[in-house]
């Protein structure tokens, strides 16, 4: 089984070099789109090395402190290091393949718009599919390895418990990496944005996408950087997370007869399986999209999506019945292969409900959205407002779907029931991603098309394309917090398990004070990247202006733009011999230089705080206070990620409704109107949000709760240690047991263990059954506490 888990994710790796090699052969256009595609790549990838040296760096000083924190502990042991560095290793390979393939296929797609829809969609689609399919390949691939080689090779006395909890180092690397990833990416892509938006198009009245704008090149290359790497390595962290937290779930059943009699890991390969399968899955229904000219990009992609789930569900229920027993008990509690299957189903389910209610508070021409855009004709403060109003709202259903997802899959399958319904949810996670992936591509492409001054049919297709290209991005998102959220609870209960904590009692004062500080910390996190995004969108909306100000090309060019209110078609033969010269004038090479260098400086403490704020907690708090901690974080990080991706969607969304032209009141607004400006403020307030902070949450609860894995064998209660019963001043304790009719007598010796001795002797301790009336007179009893 484990050989065949490892085989479908070098089957993933294939698939991908084989769309890679496919995206690469198709014709690249103009000089000019040649000239413009690799500005954005050679950005992308310098931004790419620079954080990579950064983390590598990082990487290697926590692999030292992990080797000697895994040397000195009982349940671990030096290697968890090696599967940490493995585990940000290929997070990182995950990420560089995904930004390589699509700062290849943007050029590409807007070529191929020349000919057709179909083969624009095509091109984009198969680029993404790159990114999809070397997340869930190298994802399956590094756990399935590491698990041969732990379980039967380096590790074979270890036991289970030990062999996860090296495992364990894996996801750690993974989140990470991620974190970073997505909080420099997407302070990255915000900075290029915002200046590109205000300056470009409210103050200079030029298209954030046209040649004149500096900021242009940087904020295509933020698509990639925040969108694609970003997406890429939180999806990878989710995926891999859900895995992991499902198999130390499962290690419990291993003892269970019947579990034994079936396939004794079974429950611990599950998971595994079921992400094997869905690479399957995934690479068949991409085989699925394709439209015609004139049709809808949108039903191409969800017929790929569509066909990839149900692929799954038959797929998962010969896994789940094939693996577990019919029924087995564990711990007086009895489990259902059946049940399995279901909380599988939920997840899958779940996963698609979060997508499509956030879709409709995000899509163009829906009521929360259309609402944003009728509060825009008063001014840019009631726009914030009403994307304010649309964003809290949003959060109600996502979290009625998650919440009984949670209960469902624990009615069926208990704690690992949760966790499945997250492995469910990630199964598909290749077409899913790729489908997210796609969009960045098509928005790059129709910011190529309109720096190329292509044809006006070209930018027609694009726009079609970026338009389903928004709406997958925003259904990404709910998906991606969604997924979050039960694998971060998956994580949390796997924690729990590990560091032997029965309960979290909010009544105690220290574990409420925790619950606390975990609330705060979304909020603090958030605050961070929104300040980060400011100062160094600060330093962009300087550098353009320097440009418009001192590069006199640029000047006169815009100059001329004014004059004709950004419609060139009618400028007189020396117009355009103006427009011509400022060709290639604006330095785009120095807003790249700006956004790469703030994102690198900037990410560095909300990352930190993510993995030093839970060890601190851990190690001076102990288990049960990082496990408030956890429930807080968890539960405020949940609602702020929801609120703030959805209010960024609704403000960008309605920026583009009134760019297309609306009627309001009986009066048309477009471009360049008030209502235009004011949408454009709310939609740059917005960016942080859906593209920084909102994102990052997700890793940010995720990763939290991977670290309180990492560190529970070090922080785990003694078992000893667990009053129940509190002696010290009572000579008698009763103990009634209920006993149905007709049964044995209960035998009350075995529910009494006497534990540690402690300082002084109790007196004697009675022990009375009426059921019996059999009296137990233990003598010398030298302890104070039973359990």
């Amino acid at each position: 089984m484990i050989y065949l888990i490892i085989a479908a994710g070098v089957m993933g790796m294939l698939f991908t070099f084989v769309k890679a090699s496919w995206v690469k052969k198709q014709d690249i256009g103009t000089e000019k789109m040649k000239t413009i595609g690799d500005h954005i790549s050679s950005g992308a990838m310098a931004f790419l090395k620079a954080e990579y040296k950064i983390l590598s760096i990082f990487v290697a000083s926590v692999a030292v402190l992990l080797m000697f924190k895994g040397a000195n502990e009982t349940t671990s042991n030096a290697f968890v290091a090696l599967s940490f560095v493995v585990g940000a290793l290929l997070s990182g390979l995950a990420g560089y393949l995904g930004m390589r393939i699509a700062t290849r296929a943007n050029v590409r797609t807007t070529n191929a718009a020349r000919t057709s829809l179909n083969k624009a969609l095509e091109v984009a689609f198969n680029g993404g599919a790159v990114m999809g399919l070397s997340v869930v390949g190298l994802g399956v691939l590094g756990l399935g390895v590491l698990f041969l080689v732990y379980n039967y090779f380096i590790g074979e006395a270890w036991g289970m418990t030990m062999v996860l909890n090296v495992i364990s180092g894996f996801s750690l690397g993974a989140s990470s990496i991620a974190l970073f990833a997505r909080v420099g990416g997407g302070i990255y892509t915000k900075a290029a944005d915002v200046g590109a938006d205000l300056v470009g198009k409210v103050e200079a009245g030029i298209p954030e996408d046209h040649p004149l704008n500096p900021a242009t090149i940087a904020d295509n290359v933020g698509d990639n950087v925040g969108d694609v790497a970003g997406m890429g390595a939180d999806l990878f962290e989710s995926f891999v997370g859900s895995i992991l937290a499902s198999m130390v779930l499962g290690a419990a059943f291993i003892g269970a007869d019947a579990v034994k009699e079936t396939f004794e890991l079974g429950p611990v390969l599950l998971p595994l399986s079921l992400a094997a399968v869905g690479i399957v899955t995934s690479i068949i229904g991409a085989l699925f999209v394709r439209t015609k000219e004139g049709g809808n990009p949108q039903t191409a992609l969800n017929t790929g999506e569509f066909v990839a789930a149900a692929l799954m569900v038959g797929a998962s229920y010969f896994l789940i019945t094939n693996m577990l027993p019919e029924t087995w008990h564990t711990n007086s509690n009895t489990f259902h292969s059946n049940g399995v299957f279901w909380a599988t189903i939920i997840g899958l389910v779940s996963g698609l409900l979060v997508g499509k209610i956030t879709e409709y508070y995000t899509a163009t021409n829906k009521k929360p959205v259309n609402s944003i855009v009728d509060k825009s004709m008063t001014g840019p403060a009631t726009n914030i407002i009403g994307g304010l109003e649309v964003g809290m709202k949003s959060t109600a259903f996502p979290i009625l779907v998650i919440a009984g997802a949670i209960m469902g899959a624990y009615y069926f399958a208990g704690l690992y029931g949760i966790a499945i319904a997250a492995v469910g949810m990630l199964a598909n996670t290749g077409i899913q991603l790729a489908i997210d992936a796609y969009g960045p591509i098509a928005d790059n492409a129709g910011g190529i098309a309109e720096m190329s001054e292509l044809e006006s049919e070209v930018r027609q297709r694009t726009d079609k394309l970026d338009a389903v290209g928004n709406t997958t991005a925003a259904v990404g998102k709910g998906f991606a917090i969604a997924s979050a959220a039960l694998t971060a609870l998956a994580l949390f209960s796997a924690f729990m398990q590990q560091a032997n904590v029965e309960t979290i009692d909010i009544s105690q004062p220290n574990i409420i004070a925790g619950l606390f500080v975990g609330a705060m910390l979304p909020f603090l996190f958030s605050a961070m990247a929104m300040g980060a995004v400011g100062r160094a969108a600060r330093a962009m909306i300087d550098e353009v202006r320097r440009q418009f100000r001192d590069i006199e090309p640029l000047k006169n060019a815009l100059e001329v733009m004014r004059r004709h209110d950004g419609d060139v078609s009618n400028v007189t033969a020396e117009e355009q011999a103006i427009l011509d010269a400022a060709d290639g004038a604006a330095e785009y090479d120095k807003c790249v230089e700006i956004s790469t260098n703030s994102s690198l400086r900037e990410m560095v403490l909300p990352g930190l705080l993510a993995i030093i704020v839970p060890t601190v907690v851990g190690y001076v708090g102990g288990a049960e206070v990082l496990g408030g901690l956890l429930a807080g974080v968890t539960s405020a990080g949940v609602l702020m990620a929801i609120f703030q991706s959805n209010a960024g969607g609704a403000w960008d969304n309605a920026k583009k409704m009134i760019e297309e032209g609306v009627e309001i009141d009986g009066e048309e607004y477009g471009k360049g109107s008030d209502v235009h400006k004011a949408a454009v403020v709310g939609d740059t307030v917005g960016d942080p949000f859906k593209d920084t902070s909102g994102p990052s949450l997700n890793i940010l609860l995720k990763l939290m709760s991977v670290v309180a894995l990492v560190i529970a064998p070090s922080i785990a209660i003694d078992m000893d240690d667990v009053p129940t019963a509190d002696v010290t001043d009572k000579n008698t304790i009763e103990i009634t047991v209920n006993q149905a009719e007709g049964e044995q007598p209960a035998t009350v010796e075995t529910a009494i263990t006497i534990v540690e001795p402690k300082e002084r002797q109790a007196t004697d301790l009675a022990v009375n059954t009426e059921a019996t009336d059999k009296i137990i007179q233990p003598t010398e009893i030298t302890t104070n506490r039973l359990q």
